[in-house]
């Protein structure tokens, strides 16, 4: 395909082959941010009735100590939701951070500092390390682009048995469309495919899981009869993301951290150094593509952004050889790895995986499944 680049947003052929234009060049993710925000973001009068309604629902199916649960990073999205519940809504939530093992030092001081100045309860989840390092090491095996599927699924488990020990029914999450909802489909993979996530470890991995907050289909049953919700106050909000950092900043004594989710160690190297120099990924593309479509920057602004590196050479040696000594990964090992060619997520058995992938020894039988399905009419 013949070089183009999206006259509205940052992305271009090389970050998706298959990137469609219409009559004036503006790309499908910017049409596609456009029916999300029009879907799912409330402004005004009709924000301030969801925000009213989440509340008055939190507060009608408390049952203990808390009103909701709020999950914690230490990141700008999660702080805020923080910030605006306990201040600015009356609500009194329970914080939860997922600990992995991968918190900067900054991190954890921005998560203590937060919740005591707004005096919110914390729990901690702390994963089993050997179990979760076993998980993380298998999927660099798999050869997958989503590195951070362990983390992301472990959390909405965390989240979850959390919420159903405490008795409580909302979760608000930090999610949001006018930050972070457009990105190449390509650069990521589905989080709660727990049977991607189980079949990748089976096959790579070296330890057997006890323990690892695993949502599959019993976990999901016990989610649906818990009745838990999780409500994504920020969609009816306004929310611009420089504004959010100076109130974190001037009231909460919030210190940033230099690039999104840089807050794990992980994180920054994954995206800063990974994705990037493996994949050909730099995600900050579709960061800063989400500001651009919700006016919060001009093309040119975040291209200006884009120029300046927000992860210098020092920082990713010593993120590198914090990752491979943690991970047990050898100089070699890694440098390996960095070459291998990208395996699809699809390679292992899915969700949707077909009965054959799931059960190889009913390839042989196939024609003859196709043959019923033609004659019965099964789609």
């Amino acid at each position: 395909m013949e070089y183009r680049e999206c006259t509205k947003l940052l992305f271009d052929t090389h970050d998706d082959p298959n990137i469609s234009f219409d009559e004036n060049g503006v790309c499908n993710y910017y049409h596609e941010y456009l029916q999300l925000e029009k879907d799912y973001v409330k402004y005004g009068e009709a924000g301030e009735k969801e925000v009213a309604e989440i509340v008055a629902y939190a507060k009608a199916n408390k049952k203990g100590k808390y009103d909701c649960l709020i999950g914690v990073s230490g990141g700008v999205d999660s702080t805020y939701l923080l910030y605006l519940a306990k201040t600015k809504l009356g609500l009194n939530p329970l914080a939860i951070h997922f600990d992995n093992g991968w918190n900067s030092e900054l991190a954890v001081k921005n998560i203590e500092r937060v919740t005591q100045k707004l005096d919110i309860d914390l729990q901690t989840y702390v994963i089993d390390w050997e179990e979760f390092k076993d998980i993380q090491r298998s999927y660099f095996e798999a050869g997958v682009v989503d590195l951070e599927v362990p983390t992301d699924h472990a959390i909405y488990g965390a989240m979850y048995s959390t919420a159903i020990d405490n008795g409580i029914k909302v979760i608000l999450s930090g999610v949001n469309i006018v930050s972070e909802s457009i990105m190449p489909h390509h650069w990521s993979y589905e989080k709660m495919d727990y049977a991607n996530l189980m079949d990748i470890h089976k096959r790579f991995g070296t330890v057997k899981i006890k323990n690892y907050p695993l949502v599959d289909k019993a976990f999901q049953d016990k989610i649906r009869k818990a009745d838990i919700k999780i409500l994504r106050l920020l969609n009816y909000v306004p929310y611009v993301k420089k504004d959010v950092e100076d109130i974190l900043i001037n009231e909460l004594g919030w210190k940033p951290y230099g690039g999104k989710h840089y807050e794990s160690i992980f994180t920054r190297f994954y995206q800063g150094y990974i994705l990037p120099k493996k994949f050909g990924i730099d995600k900050r593309r579709a960061h800063l593509s989400n500001l651009i479509c919700s006016g919060q920057l001009t093309k040119e602004e975040a291209k200006a952004i884009l120029v300046v590196p927000d992860y210098t050479e020092e920082m990713q040696k010593e993120d590198k050889e914090y990752v491979l000594k943690k991970l047990n990964f050898t100089e070699a090992y890694f440098d390996a790895y960095m070459k291998k060619k990208e395996v699809p997520h699809k390679y292992y058995l899915h969700t949707h995986s077909s009965l054959y992938q799931k059960y190889p020894a009913l390839l042989p039988l196939r024609p003859l499944g196709l043959m019923v399905k033609k004659v019965l009419r099964i789609e």
